[in-house]
């Protein structure tokens, strides 16, 4: 029969926002220069006649979640955006009740329709990719899960447990989690605060002898400057993946001037990551850069506390991409490769020893894939996709919330502070980074943890 906290859906609206970026950053060999924002609002009501209204917002991320070399970024894009479109009458029909974990696993019956309507209206040469329908479909969940706590007047987070959901986590993942629920998996309380992982593109200037002109903007423009500024401690560096050369020296770079302003400023404990967006032939690849950052510099090779999707993001097309003797010296976490249980399992056989949780392929599936991680004893991070204003305290909500997460990133406050505008003001210690972390104790309220700025398109336009 359900429960007197079931919901259905009884209105959604959705629009879009456009950012240009304050400098271009680059990551897998592509160059990113601004960032479309999907908004929405999604209003619920209770079997008991209480109602909410939640919001949600992402970047669409086209460039990464799908890296076309047949169709242009335009064309991505534009297909991205007409997914979420036809959401808004997928979530708008929706009929069914429940808990929102439940009513979102429904929803993604509907993707692959979906996309393959907007292949066919848009005449596309090749299909959208699942990991592109996640991000599309993502503020939709987000605003789902947010409208769900408001109704209930309690934080989403704290809706987990058998007294809300119907269905325990054997019927979401696998018969092994028999009689548990995400209660389990998460925290009742936000952490207090969580180091911030800062973003070293690979355009981005180390000192100033790499500024060929200076923004003057008032914001740092140089890693020395950046680590100051903000009392830096966690670094991820993006590396090229097909070039060994220069990801090595890349990071033996950043290392000496991370070195140098850390120790000006007495600093001893800092930590990196190294992410090659799946650019590498192989994990002899990385076994070799492992191997030189080792032999020129033991003590950045002891800093690195993980690797990020080495290889292609297709394991079941490359299954010869094995990770255990990369995974036996560092964490090797999977990012693009994470879009359902069944690739998680796969990671696990091909070597991998984490993942990289991101709110950008929804909520449910975020939350999922971390009870998961968690009972495999598997290495977590939760990472970013340059997600300024409610998109970052969204991500960072998940981080203060999950057992085995130790930092969180974010980056937009680096490439696109404009987005971040309004709410730097109502989330301070969330935005003005001074030393080297994020307050996330703020992130305790109902819904996800945090008030939205606005409601509607309107009310951007006035800020």
């Amino acid at each position: 029969m359900g429960r007197a906290s079931d919901i259905r859906i009884v209105g959604v609206n959705s629009w879009t926002e456009e950012y240009s970026y304050r400098t271009p950053m680059k990551f897998g060999g592509r160059v990113v220069r601004d960032v479309v924002l999907r908004n929405v609002v999604v209003e619920v009501e209770t079997r008991t006649g209480r109602r909410g209204r939640g919001f949600g917002s992402m970047p669409v991320g086209n460039v990464w979640a799908w890296p076309s070399q047949v169709l242009s970024a335009e064309m991505t894009l534009g297909a991205m955006l007409l997914f979420g479109e036809k959401m808004v009458k997928v979530v708008g029909d929706y009929q069914g009740r429940g808990h929102p974990l439940e009513i979102t696993e429904d929803w993604a019956t509907e993707y692959g329709k979906l996309a393959a309507s907007v292949e066919a209206e848009q005449s596309l040469s090749e299909p959208m990719p699942k990991l592109a329908q996640l991000v599309a479909a993502s503020p939709f969940e987000a605003a789902l899960h947010d409208a769900y706590g408001r109704a209930l007047n309690l934080n989403a987070y704290n809706t987990l447990s058998s007294e809300f959901v119907n269905a325990d986590l054997a019927h979401f993942l696998s018969p092994e989690f028999k009689g548990e629920y995400l209660d389990t998996y998460t925290y009742r309380q936000p952490k207090a605060k969580m180091p911030l992982y800062h973003l070293v593109g690979a355009l981005d200037p180390l000192t100033d002898q790499d500024l060929s002109e200076r923004l003057n903007d008032g914001l740092p423009e140089t890693l020395s400057e950046w680590i100051y500024a903000n009392g830096l401690t966690h670094l991820k560096i993006k590396l090229n993946g097909d070039d060994l050369r220069w990801d090595v020296d890349r990071v033996l770079a950043i290392h000496r001037v991370t070195s140098e302003a850390q120790r000006s400023r007495g600093c001893d404990t800092w930590h990196y990551s190294a992410d090659f967006n799946e650019r590498c032939e192989s994990v002899d690849y990385v076994l070799e850069f492992m191997t030189r950052i080792r032999e020129n510099s033991p003590e950045a090779f002891d800093r690195l506390q993980y690797l990020e999707q080495p290889t292609h993001r297709d394991l079941k097309r490359f299954p010869e991409n094995r990770m255990h003797k990369a995974a036996a010296l560092k964490p090797v976490v999977i990012d693009e490769s994470l879009v359902d249980f069944e690739s998680l399992l796969l990671s696990r056989e091909l070597g991998y020893s984490g993942v990289a949780l991101k709110t950008c392929k929804g909520h449910s599936e975020a939350l999922l894939m971390a009870a998961a991680a968690q009972k495999f004893g598997l290495f977590l991070c939760v990472q970013d996709l340059t997600c300024p204003g409610y998109s970052f305290l969204h991500s960072a909500s998940l981080a203060a919330r999950i057992p085995g997460v130790a930092a969180i990133e974010g980056n937009a406050r680096q490439y696109c502070p404009s987005a971040n505008r309004g709410w730097d003001e109502k989330y301070p210690t969330m935005f003005r980074i001074t030393d080297g972390t994020v307050g996330t104790h703020v992130l305790d309220g109902i819904g996800l943890g945090f008030e939205p700025l606005f409601w509607s398109k309107e009310q951007i336009g006035s800020r």
